[in-house]
């Protein structure tokens, strides 16, 4: 029998080489600091490998395994707490024999381990309670190593050589583990045990343990991450101290939003979920707050991500926007680098710290390989505008805008026909650089690989809808005649794209144009994009919607990236065939803008199914586009980022959708239009919305025949509320 030998072009595939013993990891994060713990709280060397302490996409701590003589404890309970500060597992000790007899049977002792992050350390505390009628005399023991691995060695990417492993440093109470890196960075992993262990080596921490009947021990650890000369000095464990100060910011960022809860408790779940991973992945930059993209593959700054997470919560939260636009608008390129893919005035793709970006052995130290997120860039300045008024800070960045555009009309259009493309000038740069960035993600009808230069159909929506926000704003600065140029601009770019990308006979658009200009027949989710965007002309939206809520392309869960009926469709495809929620929020936002949101809230009836199913009702990056099946769960996707940002605001640009919500400050009015809920959700309270100097306390209520009613509970200030049936 013939062997198919597939041979993976792209050299950032993230390597999944074994299957989970258990998919249900545990994350934490804050700051620059995240960790993927297994469910008893440890980190072990099983299935796809990335579960670790994480400091700058190096892995501090490879191993910590907590054990009971020689055994794990036996697994009660495990969860990250409802805001996501603290991971909390509950353990007993297994049969304990001696001569073939059971001396200590299980469930005798109890085990109760919590951990948070906080300013790059990791601190835990350990509770051992004897709940027996004899007195426990037994020994246990915490294994720990750090192989200092960059994430992208993780991923499945090879080094060459590394850099060497420093001597460990063993004192009575703390151990340090260190390495050197290739970039001649030093980087530490300190652990500091309270009380000293009964015996400390280089990858163990041993005590021994009396327990009188009815008592308990406590012990504490932190694990510290240290790069450069950046010894932490006296390190204690102080973890009660810890929990408190997160609790305190966490108390002052849930302030600055709006309560929302529903009629449906599962939708709440989804909702807090949702709402406390946002603020998870929420870092502090030198330029404001920025949503990491996700964990564990993509904890950092993406351009596109950043953008498109700032636009979901838009309506709710604008504070992030201002973040992500003061962080874009600082790392604009400003000059020509073919290694990263850069051009004066080309918004940023992602950005890295670890050893092999530093040396360059990845593109990413600052990368721009990205093509939707300089028009998504202008995009999100119009919307941020809208949302908050705040004409200062527009202001302040609109020199970024002006450069934004004239990157799209004299580096984007790479051949002069009106459309912008993209073109991999980076030897090690990624080959498609839309959303749908995977090798095989751009194809043509019978399977083939698209040649560039491609033109995507979404990212000719995105730079329609921003020529049109930037004509908005080029108005308020009283620029009049740039304002007609650029609304012109964007009405002829709407009348070629109809011309080029309309595909009749699979009512929606070409996926892409490829370098000869001939478009990709595939059946996409990117279609629906174009209507998020605006350029759809109203008769093409109703057909576009209808194929996107086929079964070809809906799969029960949410529409998938690629239809079944296409020649690349896999639903076990990154994507060729996968569900991603974000995908899906901005589709559902794209049926909205053209009134067709009994679609939009088949989407949103879809995810929240799918979030039932998932661990702590978290929706990941992206599931598996199989059919929905009655009576079983979605089917994962092995080395999905969960949380990930985008996919946790999901639910707020879908809900704003349902709704028809719109927010314009200038004229203190929050609008609804024509909203519609879904049989689920009887009642929707929104409590504490801001727009501008105002506030509102909403009810918005489904009643029997299906229209929405509206109520205003509360106002504060100069505020409208309109609805429009």
């Amino acid at each position: 029998m013939a062997r198919e030998v597939i041979r993976v072009r792209d050299a950032f595939y993230i390597r999944s080489s074994s299957s989970r013993i258990d998919v249900r990891t545990r994350v934490l994060k804050q700051g620059d600091t995240f960790a993927v713990f297994d469910r008893f709280g440890d980190i072990d060397t099983f299935g796809t490998g990335e579960l670790g302490i994480y400091y700058q996409d190096t892995r501090f701590l490879s191993r910590l395994t907590l054990k009971l003589g020689k055994d794990r404890p036996l697994l009660l309970s495990s969860t990250v707490r409802e805001d996501n500060a603290v991971l909390a597992v509950d353990s007993t000790n297994p049969d304990v024999f001696r001569n073939s007899e059971i001396v200590i049977p299980r469930g005798i002792v109890h085990i109760f381990r919590s951990k948070i992050l906080w300013k790059r350390t990791c601190q835990e505390r350990l509770r051992i309670h004897n709940y027996g009628r004899a007195v426990m005399d037994f020994s246990f023991s915490i294994e720990f190593d750090a192989d200092f691995a960059d994430i992208f060695e993780l991923r499945g990417t090879m080094r060459e050589r590394r850099g060497r492993r420093l001597e460990t440093k063993i004192a009575q109470d703390e151990v340090v583990l260190a390495y050197e890196g290739l970039d001649g960075r030093p980087r530490r992993t300190r652990i500091v045990f309270e009380p000293p262990p009964t015996r400390l080596s280089e990858s163990a921490a041993n005590y021994q343990i009396r327990l009188e009947p009815g008592e308990d021990a406590s012990y504490r650890w932190v694990i510290a991450c240290e790069v450069d000369a950046d010894s932490r000095g006296q390190i204690e464990p102080c973890y009660e101290k810890i929990v408190q100060e997160a609790a305190t910011a966490l108390e002052s960022a849930h302030a600055r939003q709006p309560l929302i809860f529903t009629s449906n408790e599962q939708f709440n779940d989804w909702l807090n979920r949702s709402l406390a991973d946002l603020e998870m992945m929420r870092t502090e930059t030198p330029y404001g707050s920025y949503p990491y993209a996700g964990v564990p593959w993509f904890s950092t700054e993406f351009g596109r991500d950043g953008i498109i997470t700032a636009l979901q919560c838009m309506w709710f939260d604008p504070t992030l926007a201002r973040g992500v636009l003061a962080y874009l608008a600082g790392t604009q390129a400003d000059a020509e680098n073919a290694e990263q893919d850069a051009q004066p005035g080309k918004i940023l793709h992602e950005t890295r710290a670890g050893e092999m970006a530093v040396l360059g052995e990845i593109p990413f130290k600052r990368y721009y390989g990205t093509i939707d997120a300089t028009p998504l860039f202008i995009i999100l300045a119009g919307a941020y505008y809208r949302r908050t008024g705040d004409r200062a800070f527009v202001e302040l960045i609109w020199p970024n805008v002006e450069r934004a555009l004239a990157w799209i009309d004299h580096y984007g259009d790479i051949d002069g026909d009106g459309f912008v493309e993209y073109t991999r000038r980076s030897k090690l740069g990624l080959i498609h650089q839309g959303w749908k960035d995977s090798h095989d993600a751009v194809f043509h009808a019978d399977g083939t690989s698209a040649e560039g230069p491609i033109a995507l159909c979404e990212v000719q929506g995105y730079v329609y809808a921003a020529k049109l926000a930037a004509a908005a704003l080029a108005e308020l600065f009283g620029d009049d005649a740039r304002a007609r140029d650029l609304s012109k601009q964007a009405k002829t770019l709407r009348q070629r794209f109809e011309e080029s990308f309309w595909c009749d006979e699979l009512s929606t658009y070409a996926l892409a144009l490829d370098g000869r200009k001939q478009p990709c027949r595939v059946r996409t989710s990117n279609a629906g994009h174009c209507l998020f965007a605006g350029i759809t002309s109203a008769e093409h939206a109703r057909r576009i919607a209808a194929t996107l809520t086929h079964e070809t392309c809906f799969s029960g869960w949410g529409i998938r990236t690629v239809a079944t009926s296409e020649a690349r469709y896999n639903p076990m495809s990154y994507h060729n065939g996968s569900v991603w929620p974000h995908d899906n929020s901005l589709i559902a936002a794209g049926f909205a803008r053209y009134d067709l949101k009994e679609s939009a809230a088949i989407i949103l009836a879809g995810l929240l199914d799918a979030s039932l199913f998932f661990d702590l009702h978290r929706l990941p990056e992206l599931f598996c586009g199989f059919p929905r099946r009655p009576g079983e769960a979605p089917t994962l996707y092995p080395v999905a980022c969960a949380p990930q940002s985008w996919a946790s605001a999901a639910v707020f640009l879908l809900l704003e959708a349902c709704l028809g919500l719109s927010v314009s400050a200038s004229e203190r009015r929050l609008t609804f239009s024509k909203p519609v809920l879904p049989r689920f959700l009887k009642q929707v309270t929104i409590r504490g919305l801001k727009v501008a100097a105002g506030r509102a306390d909403l009810l918005l209520t489904r009643h029997d025949a299906g229209d929405v009613g509206v109520n205003v509970l509360r106002r504060e200030g100069a505020l409208d509320v309109v609805v429009l049936k």
